[in-house]
């Protein structure tokens, strides 16, 4: 037997050597030998050991798969495609706790797994399925050797990871099988894992690549960086990339630095996974039915090509800010031709790498502004970009604050002419036909300056103007016209406040007005789930700004009428401000609030101490808490489905 456990060590150590650190220590042939006597001391013996290798090769045939329940849970994320909607998760996070860290890694294509280990030893491996119970797949696994049969914690663990075939394995499976190519990898990895015979599974090679400890039976890991350091001490393959973030900016390079080096990885991979790292955090912020709050996904949904810097310019957008524009190689992204592209300040510039001259990686999605993710090689002609001292447009000084230029004139025609031109956008107060060169136009012959000055504009105001005959001027005009109604949130949105989005913005017009919104305080902008702090200033800033007020009320003598919602009065939930906590079984939240609204209630994503009743679910947290401390009533999905008028399934 000792000559066993010394056969089943070394082997299993040079496998992890080969399979997982791509560092072999010994030829093929030694491993081989010893291989052979392990597997003929085995047949003399009539013993094998737990964890020895002759476990993986393929074995029969399977009927159908088990199913099996997982001991915890196995979320999926909730998604986000947009930076706006990544900047709202972040802040999220942060109102849990200003001091949270955020990890990002890279987010593989293929299939979910997770294996459950018992006193040390492998025991089953399952698909994730619909989260709470899966496919058994042990059997399959086995012919993986990129995670150990044996380990040293003595707990009941069980550990995720995502099956991938890489590509030129891929590649390779289709040439020797040119009767039966796969499509793809990540239909390769599902189909292998998920194949009713062994054999085929081992013949097509899938690996599994481990980022997360699913569940211990003591003590859980503290935080993501400790879960990644247990499994790879522990013998998984891991995926070298763990970058961990303060800020919502230092997240958005980690995500951008992911989509650069994506394009040089050998297996498929479709976002990056942007997580809370402290598990205080997590517990804090909990989970809905499907999704941890504490966790994302954000999606690359973009296209991709490379292109050479041939010079960069400095553009001044609505707040005074100096963004660098690269002028690029012409190349074909989402249907266009793309010959310009953004960086986001100096830092970003400096951070990627980017040179005039460089190889440069641009992405470019659907009707979004063509960026640059990062620089892919230098040429000796590449030269670094100068940092400017003065506003390229007006020549005004330049004041740095972080990372971020800005030129210090208000009155800088630029300047201007951004603010008009967001006002207008399609997201804001949609003036459809109204493009940043006739804003610039209508600035340097007419004077327009302000949101006001568009709604004043007349017929003749074109006349002289090049490119407007009569019915283009009439079109604008009403456009112009149709713009004084819009949406309340679309409009929080057109006026520039600093740091409000889309999604900040809808918060906001849940107060019903532009009037309520100006007489929030602090405390009550902070509540709200997608403001921080800094928002929060920015928005009681602007309203405290003489020329803001005067600027607003111009607009209301000109017609402009932000419209909110219509609330409906009448129902169930009238006159209640109803918090959702937890998950619901039934529905998802967003379908509960849309509910509550239609029989009269307000739906709150916090507990405030104007809340009047929460709504708890399974996994109910800190709002709970919160709640039961402040007396306000608290019912179950049970209740609420009664008030609905449904029994509950």
């Amino acid at each position: 037997m000792d000559r066993m456990r010394y056969l089943v060590d070394t082997l299993n150590k040079w496998a992890y050597e080969y399979y997982v650190q791509d560092a072999p220590s010994v030829p093929d042939r030694e491993y081989d030998a010893l291989y052979d006597e392990l597997q003929e001391l085995e047949r003399e013996t009539g013993v094998r050991l737990p964890d020895s290798p002759t476990r993986r090769v393929g074995g029969e045939p399977i009927k159908a798969f088990a199913r099996h329940r997982h001991i915890a849970p196995l979320f999926s994320l909730d998604k986000a495609v947009t930076e706006d909607e990544l900047a709202a998760f972040v802040t999220r996070v942060q109102k849990a706790d200003a001091s949270a860290r955020f990890t990002v890694e890279y987010k593989f294509d293929g299939l979910t797994m997770c294996l459950t280990y018992e006193e040390g030893r492998f025991v089953r491996a399952t698909t994730r399925g619909n989260g709470t119970e899966g496919e058994d797949v042990t059997a399959q696994a086995l012919t993986v050797r990129s995670f150990p049969l044996a380990i040293p914690y003595r707990g009941t663990l069980e550990v995720r990871g995502e099956a991938v075939i890489r590509l030129p394995v891929l590649e390779e499976y289709n040439r020797t099988h040119p009767d039966e190519p796969l499509k793809n990898a990540r239909n390769a990895a599902a189909g292998a894992i998920r194949n009713l015979d062994p054999k085929v599974t081992a013949s097509r090679h899938p690996e599994i690549i481990f980022y997360d400890v699913n569940y211990m039976s003591d003590v859980p890991v503290s935080s993501q960086q400790e879960a990644l350091a247990k499994l790879k001490e522990w013998g998984f393959q891991t995926f070298p990339f763990l970058r961990v973030c303060a800020t919502f900016e230092e997240v958005m390079a980690a995500v951008d630095e992911i989509e650069v080096g994506r394009k040089t990885l050998d297996v498929l991979t479709d976002g990056a996974v942007i997580k809370t790292d402290q598990e205080s955090v997590r517990r804090l912020m909990g989970y809905t039915d499907k999704f941890p709050r504490w966790a994302i996904a954000y999606k690359f949904e973009a296209e991709e090509a490379e292109a050479t810097v041939e010079k960069v310019v400095w553009q001044v957008g609505r707040t005074g800010k100096l963004t660098p524009l690269a002028f690029i190689t012409p190349v074909e992204l989402a249907g266009a031709t793309v010959r310009r592209a953004t960086l986001n300040n100096f830092g970003d510039l400096t951070r990627k790498d980017v040179k005039v001259g460089s190889r440069v990686l641009v992405r470019r999605s659907n009707e979004v502004i063509p960026e640059i993710l990062g620089a892919v090689a230098h040429t000796e002609g590449s030269v670094p970009v100068q940092k400017p001292t003065a506003c390229p447009a007006c020549g005004s000084p330049v004041a740095e604050v972080g990372a971020n230029l800005f030129c210090t004139n208000r009155q800088c025609p630029p300047r201007i002419v951004q603010k008009l031109t967001h006002y207008c956008s399609k997201n804001a107060a949609d003036v459809e036909g109204m493009s940043e060169a006739t804003l610039s136009l209508l600035h340097e012959k007419r004077g327009v300056s302000r949101f006001s000055d568009l709604y004043a504009l007349t017929e003749a105001s074109f006349e002289g103007l090049e490119g407007f005959k009569a019915k283009k001027t009439q079109n604008l005009l009403a456009a112009i016209d149709a713009s004084r109604t819009l949406p309340l949130d679309r409009f929080l949105y057109a006026i520039g406040i600093d740091g409000i989005g889309r999604v900040a913005a809808r918060d906001l017009a849940a107060f019903g007005s532009v009037e309520a919104v100006a007489a929030l305080t602090f405390e009550q902008l902070t509540a709200l789930e997608n403001i921080g702090d800094v928002t929060a200033k920015s928005i009681l800033d602007y309203f405290a700004e003489e020329e803001n007020r005067a600027e607003l009320a111009r607009l209301f003598e000109m017609g402009v009428r932000p419209a909110a919602a219509k609330k409906v009065t009448e129902g169930v939930f009238a006159g209640e401000n109803v918090v959702l906590t937890g998950g619901l079984v039934s529905m998802t939240r967003p379908e509960a609030q849309k509910r509550i609204e239609a029989l009269g209630g307000t739906a709150q994503s916090s507990v405030t101490r104007k809340t009047t009743l929460v709504v708890a679910g399974t996994d109910a947290g800190s709002k709970l808490e919160k709640a039961r401390s402040l007396g306000i009533r608290v019912i179950d999905e049970a209740q609420f489905l009664a008030m609905l008028g449904e029994p509950r399934g």
